[in-house]
């Protein structure tokens, strides 16, 4: 089950951000880089100006545990942009990603826009092939400095609704 993000599971949101970013981005990024990027997207303060921008933030339930979280949110291009998608690494394998994500495709097509976008870490194999699985396709490649000498390196993707 997915639920909307209040104000306060926002809290709940960097919990689990911190969680998996450090079991699952080790052989990706550096801890260093990990730690800025964690400070970076998941400042309180940033994820409240997000969503008064207009980003939607789902808690991800099984049963009441919260095991993971997206973000998504509509752009003038008629696309949807999905910014995040993170599962607890205990719980990667049993299609709840691809549930996840089926529910963000189902938003769009109500929203009556033509696809969704997401960008991926170049190096993020994992994520790269349930991507592909899920209809989703390489629109480009990007690397956007965000600061502290970090880079992201990411495939934009993206599927057609």
């Amino acid at each position: 089950m997915r639920v909307a993000a209040t104000d306060a599971d926002l809290a709940t949101v960097a919990e689990l951000a911190g969680r998996i970013w450090r079991a699952h981005f080790p052989s990706i990024l550096s801890a260093r880089q990990i730690e800025y990027m964690l400070g970076w997207m998941y400042d309180a303060a940033r994820l409240r100006e997000e969503v008064a921008r207009g980003v939607v933030y789902e808690l991800l339930l099984d049963e009441d545990r919260p095991f993971g979280y997206c973000a998504y949110e509509e752009l003038p291009e008629g696309e949807l942009r999905l910014h995040k998608l993170y599962l607890e690494v205990a719980d990667h394998g049993r299609g709840l990603g691809s549930f996840a994500l089926r529910r963000v495709e189902d938003e769009g097509r109500r929203r009556g826009l033509a696809r969704v976008v997401l960008g991926v870490n170049k190096s993020n194999e994992k994520a790269l092939r349930a991507y592909r699985r899920n209809g989703y396709v390489i629109r480009e490649a990007v690397k956007k400095d965000i600061g502290g000498g970090f880079f992201m390196d990411d495939f934009i993707m993206e599927k057609v609704l």
